[in-house]
């Protein structure tokens, strides 16, 4: 029992010398009110000392005493004390109110609330932004809209900062269409009203929409530019990201680490290394060099333009390297062709007592299937679950498959399949399929297509492989009836594009394209070209041309093709010793990869192509694949 209790006994208390127990003093009892009591029945007999000594609360124990009894039957007996200490009865519920919503529990806000409208304890702005904040943390879309209505019924609609937040909880809440009917019915927005509604639009992939209101926006701060990068990178338009970026800094708005973030990643899609470079110039001047984020995005960019070197320079500089770092990195030397140093790195990484995850392995299973270790493949893939307790994923499967599939070991590949533990996708079977076209297997060819086109009907991937296959073995009826099937069937075959990047511009050749500018340029330096690719012993491998047309027509579409047409752009607008770096969206074939192998010997330069599987980086008459892709 409280010190502070009475003492009910049904007899005298036995006789005692007189000793006055002194009263508690006025400190003691807001000492206790404040530490000591922790239940409405403990408050009940501190608050009966305090009447009978007079003794005066302040604003603290009297939020301590609305804590406590703020979500319990003794919410009015509270509700007393504070209205007759004559302080401000809304302020120290907003406190509490406040404290309940920055909680881990912000329901108990919501009940807090509740109360006080029932109790009709008085409400001002301050209480209606901490509720709010309350039910964006629950995505209380319906709270919100009861919310709303007491906004306007009290005559709160004027104040910014609380329209902001009903426009942020509903977007929060999934209700986008209230969102954009009070944003556009708001007499006065700032910048942050725009900066919700555009960042929220990115996330829902309406990118064109979000321009749209950013091109409409009075004032723009660097929240609103990255915002609108970092919808065009995810929504696969890097170029407009980096078009944007130059806009961003010709308005003289100085990027943040999230912007720094966005327009790297816009560099790796599109292999922009000159920017990427200056941009990592720009982070380490602006003190972000410690930032893990931006180190790993920086491993990643510098690893997608094919610049093996600087990301290792990236990665012995950090001074702390994540799971994300080691494995980047692996994943890096894997698809540049320097498999068994991805290997070597992954034994280090085991060493500095990193714990490798999923994507750790998809490197290294990358590794092994780009370099032909087989026996490495399989060991690594066992030890996942054995050593690391980690359960393969259908990226292992894939990679597993695609591996032995390289290698000839199509029957293993098939079992390896059939004992899957998991439905195999089309990953695992077009990875199958793929060994199928390098090893001319006819018979598995088709039973990876039929599981393929149960999978994805419209992939137009599939059929030109094994329409190729057939092709390749001369059988050009098979050929003709898979595109035929093509166009019954509404699919259309992605044209072999490449790009590249000079001086911040995007040049996109398609192939046998006429159309740009510089074509007679390119034609002539071409023809040059291959006057020298032919007295070193170039010739044209026609039988990647898989149709049934003459031998010559064949030869005019390999020159076409949008790999050599990029290349030889790059060679006439840059200065000599400079790097080519280009993208193509499909697979290198044998003749532009054997072309391309010539004409770094020929210019003396390297020639950096990243395509759909991996990097191949010619030098001096070698490719870095090791002809093996």
């Amino acid at each position: 029992m409280s010190r502070y209790a009475l003492s009910l006994t049904s007899s005298p208390a036995p006789q005692t010398p007189q000793t006055n127990s002194p009263k508690p003093t006025p400190e003691a009892l807001q000492n206790a009110l404040l530490h000591t009591f922790k239940s409405p029945f403990e408050l009940k007999q501190i608050h009966a000392q305090i009447i009978k000594t007079n003794t005066p609360l302040s604003v603290l124990q009297l939020s301590h005493v609305a804590s406590v009894c703020a979500l319990t039957p003794t919410f009015p007996y509270a509700t007393k004390i504070i209205q007759l200490s004559g302080k401000h009865e809304t302020d120290i519920w907003n406190s509490c109110l406040k404290d309940f919503a920055e909680s881990d529990s912000p329901y108990d806000a919501v009940r807090l609330f509740s109360q006080l409208c029932t109790y009709g304890v008085c409400l001002n702005d301050y209480t209606f932004s901490f509720i709010l904040k309350a039910c964006t943390k629950l995505s209380d879309g319906l709270g919100g809209r009861i919310i709303h209505g007491f906004v306007e019924k009290l005559g709160f609609q004027s104040n910014l900062f609380l329209q902001n937040s009903l426009v942020h909880l509903y977007v929060v809440s999934g209700e986008f269409d209230n969102a954009r009917q009070l944003f556009d019915k708001m007499p006065d927005r700032d910048v942050v009203t725009w900066n919700i509604m555009i960042k929220h639009l990115v996330q829902r992939g309406n990118v064109d929409e979000a321009y749209g209101l950013f091109g409409k926006m009075p004032e723009r701060n660097v929240r609103s530019w990255t915002s609108m990068i970092m919808g065009f990178v995810r929504g696969g338009r890097p170029e407009q990201a980096i078009d944007l970026f130059a806009k961003m800094e010709e308005a003289k708005v100085c990027p943040n680490e999230v912007t720094v973030v966005a327009v790297l990643a816009a560099c790796a899609d599109l292999c922009a290394l000159d920017l990427g470079k200056k941009i990592h110039d720009y982070s380490n001047r602006s003190g972000f060099k410690r930032n893990v984020r931006i180190c790993n995005t920086l491993l990643d960019m510098y690893i997608k333009c094919g610049c093996v070197e600087a990301a290792r320079g990236v990665f012995e500089e950090m001074e702390q390297r994540t799971v994300v770092s080691w494995s980047a990195m692996i994943q890096g030397l894997a698809i540049n062709g320097k498999g068994e140093e991805a290997l070597t790195l992954f034994s280090k990484m085991i060493e500095s007592q990193i714990k490798p995850n999923e994507v750790t392995f998809t490197g290294l299973l990358h590794a092994c299937s780009h370099m032909g270790m087989v026996n490495e493949g399989r060991e690594y893939f066992a030890s996942m679950s054995r050593d690391y307790g980690i359960v393969p994923q259908i990226e292992h499967y894939g990679c597993m498959v695609d591996l032995l599939s390289r290698a000839g070991l199509l029957k293993e590949a098939c079992e390896f399949i059939k004992n899957m533990r998991i439905k195999p996708n089309g990953v695992v079977w077009g990875a199958l399929l793929g060994g199928c076209r390098v090893h001319k297997n006819i018979e598995l060819a088709e039973e990876a297509i039929k599981h393929l086109l149960e999978l994805d009907p419209l992939n137009d991937g599939y059929y030109i492989v094994l329409s190729n296959i057939y092709a390749e073995a001369k059988r050009w009826e098979e050929a003709a009836n898979v595109r035929k099937l093509m166009r019954e069937n509404g699919v259309k075959k992605t044209p072999g594009s490449s790009s590249i990047t000079i001086e911040g511009v995007v040049h996109e050749f398609v192939a046998g394209d006429e159309t740009h500018p510089q074509t007679d340029e390119i034609k002539e330096r071409w023809d040059k070209l291959l006057e020298e690719m032919r007295v070193r012993g170039y010739v044209p491998n026609t039988s990647v041309v898989l149709l049934d047309i003459e031998e010559s027509e064949k030869v005019k579409f390999l020159f076409r093709h949008s790999e050599k047409l990029a290349v030889v752009f790059g060679l006439i607008n840059t200065a000599n010793g400079t790097a080519i770096r280009i993208v193509k969206n499909l697979r290198v074939c044998e003749d532009c990869h054997a072309a391309l192998k010539l004409i770094s010997e020929i210019v003396d330069r390297e020639i950096v192509v990243r395509d759909r599987n991996r990097f191949h980086c010619f030098k001096n008459g070698v490719c870095s694949c090791k002809d093996f892709w």
